[in-house]
């Protein structure tokens, strides 16, 4: 164990004294590289004041490094067996571990709250998670998760990229993101068939001129039928190809746009511009998925 952090041969016998099993279903790929969890609290540009938040702690090996970096540490392992056994692993007084599903916690479950979240995210719920932290956490100023490396690309996209979609827009609703590196499969039991990648982001104040919730349902619209131009691909949304026309041109855009070219300051204007609007804008019981969630 290099400077209190787990490596591949204390991972492997904590998991066999636990009797555990990384499984597909929780998405577990246990990090068990030092020299990986250094990068990442350094990458995350932690102070010391710093309350973290890591959402599948595992088997602790980045728990052990953000302990040693923030005032308290908030680990939520949905893995019972795993829940349990991370205090005995992290002999820390400021740490509390929370046996919850990540997608389900609200803001009133943590005390002290938490100021950044960092974590090594399950693949299969990476996105949501993240979303869904923002939204309940406004404590958070930023943080920095290690994701997929091709989910990685797509948050941090910017309009008129090939991977510019749903995740992208509601992301830069709540933040400004950024690559910080590229983690190789290597470092991780099981060795995935992907690479990873590090995506830091800081909050910022959202898009003034209408709701999260309408501009959202903006989004989820727009990418659903992502091909099609504003004017298609917004009529279920709108009431009406007609009527998704007259909203676009009030917000200021080209009917003939699509959404991978729009800023999220744009969804605003057209959430914003929809209100005024005949129909009101709204989705229809039938309207289209997206495409990307």
């Amino acid at each position: 164990m290099a400077d209190g952090l787990l490596g591949p041969a204390e991972i492997r016998e904590l998991a066999a004294r636990l009797g555990v099993a990384p499984t597909k279903k929780l998405g577990q790929n246990f990090l068990h590289d030092p020299n990986t969890i250094r990068r990442i609290v350094a990458a995350a540009a932690l102070r010391p004041e710093d309350v973290a938040l890591e959402v599948g702690p595992g088997l602790g090996s980045l728990t052990l490094g953000l302990a040693g970096a923030v005032r308290h540490v908030h680990a939520v392992e949905i893995d019972p067996i795993l829940a349990a056994a991370l205090p005995a692993t992290v002999t820390a007084a400021h740490l509390t571990v929370h046996p919850a599903d990540a997608l389900r916690v609200t803001g009133d479950r943590f005390d002290p709250a938490p100021t950044v979240l960092v974590a090594n995210l399950p693949y299969n719920v990476a996105v949501p998670v993240v979303l869904h932290l923002l939204a309940e956490l406004p404590t958070l100023r930023g943080g920095l998760v290690m994701v997929q490396k091709e989910v990685a690309d797509r948050l941090i996209a910017g309009p008129g990229s090939k991977v510019y979609g749903v995740p992208s827009v509601k992301l830069a609703w709540y933040a400004e993101s950024r690559s910080a590196g590229k983690v190789p499969p290597a470092v991780f039991w099981p060795v995935p068939n992907v690479d990873s990648g590090l995506v830091a982001f800081t909050r910022r104040e959202p898009p003034a001129g209408a709701a999260r919730t309408d501009v959202f349902t903006v989004v989820d619209a727009a990418f659903a039928q992502r091909r099609k131009t504003l004017r298609a691909a917004l009529a279920g949304w709108a009431g009406g190809a007609a009527e998704a026309e007259r909203i676009l041109v009030r917000a200021g855009i080209s009917p003939q746009a699509r959404g991978e070219s729009l800023t999220v300051e744009q969804f605003v204007a057209i959430a914003a511009a929809a209100k005024t609007s005949e129909h009101g804008g709204k989705l229809s019981a039938s309207g289209a998925q997206p495409e990307e969630a």
